[in-house]
């Protein structure tokens, strides 16, 4: 047998971390590496955050798990929670960012069948997106390397260029119930979509009787230096996805609604086994705690723009490497005139963790909880790799 025990679906790299300290990760030789990746955009407090742990270890003491077949006492306290924080009127909880999607995409599916429209079965999505890996997320994008492989996909998405409002405009037909789209590419290579763009959307959500979901997986929950980055376009939208950041590490997403787009989500119509349970719900909590304090998303900002700063200063000294810096908050991107993974993959051996995306972007995805230090280390770590890095020569 030469399969490995794990199934070889992942190109892991060389890094083992066993222990993890604010924003740093240990190997079990004791080697150290500057997490500026944060479990792609999950530990949004860092590792060990003792607010985050105490609130885990208590309530593994209490109750971990019982099932949805029963009242929630957790679940219906943090969902007024993000109620009272954000556009919804009602939450849905899952165990992924991917699951949250499914759930905003049913939601859709079951409000115009709700409301006398079936034949609104499709939804507009927009190229390089990235919604999970699901056989329905990764239909919603055009990333052939997301779906070779798993054709013929659904075909309940249409896919038009990022932030073309014209191409959404001339794809909505009779068929059309809705727009998905990320407010923040993150794979797609932290590409912001222009205000006109998100609110342009919104305008023809509106005018044609669709719904507008928004995928905040990544840059939701303080992650931009708002609680939500659609906060900072004045879009609200019908339908947010959220996971990620907000269970700082403990796998949990969920679906918000208004109680408008939410019609058709009735008894029977959706479920899940572990969604919604106490130990997932004591998480959010936790972190909710601290991203919702007055000066933590004023913090991520000052830490996200002196980021910014120092990294813009850096390029210069290395302008055949580096391009430009792109982003919001604590969500940048550095671009690269090379291949973004080749470098990724150099500059962990100086210490230091980030992830490629798109358009040979390194994205930088540092905890929230950074603070000037770190930034100084990342900034000399990112400019020791790329004095010793040399770029394939293309064939």
């Amino acid at each position: 047998m030469t399969i490995s025990p794990l199934m070889p679906v992942y190109g892991r790299c060389e890094v083992a971390p066993v222990r993890g300290d604010g924003c740093y990760l240990y190997d079990a030789q004791g080697r150290e590496w500057l997490d500026m990746a944060s479990g792609i955009a999950v530990n949004c407090l860092g590792h060990g955050h003792p607010h985050l742990v105490q609130a885990i270890q208590k309530q593994a003491a209490t109750l971990m798990h019982t099932s949805n077949l029963y009242k929630a006492p957790a679940q219906e306290h943090l969902a007024q929670r993000l109620v009272d924080l954000t556009f919804a009127d009602t939450v849905f909880f899952t165990n992924s960012g991917a699951e949250a999607i499914e759930c905003s995409v049913k939601t859709v599916f079951a409000y115009h069948y709700a409301t006398g429209n079936p034949h609104k079965h499709r939804i507009i999505t927009f190229s390089n997106a990235f919604h999970g890996r699901t056989l329905a997320t990764i239909s919603a994008t055009d990333q052939e390397k997301l779906r070779k492989g798993f054709e013929p996909l659904p075909d309940w998405f249409k896919v038009v260029p990022f932030d073309d409002l014209a191409a959404a405009e001339a794809a909505i037909d009779d068929t059309v119930g809705a727009f998905m789209v990320e407010p923040i590419q993150g794979e797609g290579g932290i590409r912001p979509a222009s205000p006109e763009f998100l609110q342009g959307l919104r305008a023809l959500a509106d005018k044609h009787g669709l719904l507008l979901i928004l995928d905040e997986v990544q840059c939701g929950v303080a992650r931009t230096g708002h609680l939500f980055a659609h906060e900072m376009y004045g879009v609200t939208p019908d339908i947010m996805a959220i996971a990620k950041g907000i269970g700082g590490g403990f796998p949990v997403g969920a679906c918000l609604a208004t109680e408008k787009a939410a019609a058709g989500m009735v008894v029977g119509t959706h479920g899940s086994t572990y969604g919604g349970n106490p130990l997932a719900m004591a998480a959010c909590e936790a972190v909710l705690d601290i991203v919702t304090e007055p000066d933590f998303l004023l913090q991520v900002r000052e830490m996200g723009a002196r980021l910014t700063q120092a990294l813009e200063q850096m390029i210069p000294n290395h302008d055949t490497l580096f391009e430009s810096v792109r982003g919001h908050g604590l969500m940048l991107g550095l671009k690269l005139k090379s291949d973004s993974r080749a470098f990724v993959g150099h500059a962990r051996s100086h210490g230091i963790l980030a992830v490629a995306a798109g358009d040979n972007v390194m994205r930088l995805l540092p905890p929230l909880t950074i603070g000037e230090k770190q930034i100084r280390e990342c900034v000399e770590r990112l400019s020791e790799a790329a004095r010793s890095y040399q770029p394939a020569v293309a064939a």
